[in-house]
């Protein structure tokens, strides 16, 4: 199984884009967020990244914090192998670099180069299919580059 991370400025922004892929991809998928600075405004904190992969990567599900909760919570969790980072803004790079440097999971982390609200529905539909890859979800992720919204 392959988790998601979205990583958004906005702790809204990231939220909502969660629950557009839930809606219409798939419940089940791991897809944990990481929006907005330490304070709880616009930016974005390596640490809360590191904890969303962490999440993400099925590791600590004692500990999932309420935002990446649902209803019907995942029923893959501890089954996750790899995670895609999908982020909004290129200063979110940096700091889901450092995250990734700064977690202590055997798991991949990659980032997906993608449009992170149709990104992360593309890869939330793929990472529930029984034979995703982090190859697979990320391919669908950045196949998403390619949407025109107009003729």
């Amino acid at each position: 199984m392959v988790g998601v991370v979205v990583i958004s400025h906005s702790p809204r922004a990231a939220k909502g884009i969660r629950d557009i892929a839930v809606e219409m991809g798939s419940s089940d998928t791991r897809l944990v967020v990481a929006g907005g600075d330490v304070d709880g405004g616009i930016g974005t904190d390596p640490n809360a990244i590191a904890e969303a992969i962490t999440e993400a990567a099925g590791v600590n599900d004692d500990h999932r914090s309420d935002e990446n909760k649902t209803a019907d919570d995942n029923p893959t969790q501890g089954e996750i192998d790899d995670v895609v980072l999908l982020v909004d803004l290129g200063s979110a790079v940096m700091n889901a670099e450092l995250a990734i440097e700064m977690v202590t999971i055997d798991n991949t982390v990659h980032i997906a180069d993608a449009p992170v609200l149709e990104g992360a529905l593309n890869a939330t539909v793929e990472a529930s299919s029984s034979k995703a890859t982090v190859e697979s979800v990320i391919a669908a992720a950045e196949d998403a580059r390619e949407y025109s919204k107009i003729n």
